[in-house]
């Protein structure tokens, strides 16, 4: 059996994990992200402006972890988005397509 090739992404571009996993790890030719939230780097707070500044912030980080790995939001094949309060909902979808692009 061939041992997978690992590789821990670490960078001081996006908040650092709030909790101890990584920020990306890097699996053979697959990246697994977690916990990407819509933090202020310097703060470590969410952004101001409620789910859809968040929102925003989120791919902005998850765009800049997905570089630093090597990939992109193109090639991005699942997210799941946790929402506080599902009245949000329209507007988080709306700056997800925005900020990621809507794949056919």
């Amino acid at each position: 059996m061939a041992s997978i090739v690992r590789k821990i992404i670490s960078t001081k571009k996006v908040p650092k994990a709030p909790a101890p996993y990584n920020q990306a790890v890097v699996a053979d030719r697959t990246v697994y992200l977690s916990g990407v939230l819509g933090m202020e780097l310097e703060s470590l707070k969410l952004v101001d402006g409620g789910a859809p500044a968040q929102t925003a912030k989120a791919l902005e980080n998850l765009t800049l972890l997905l570089k630093e790995s090597g990939s992109g939001v193109e090639k991005v094949v699942k997210t799941t988005i946790l929402l506080a309060n599902m009245d949000d909902y329209a507007a988080v979808n709306d700056e997800y397509k925005r900020g990621k692009g809507n794949p056919q």
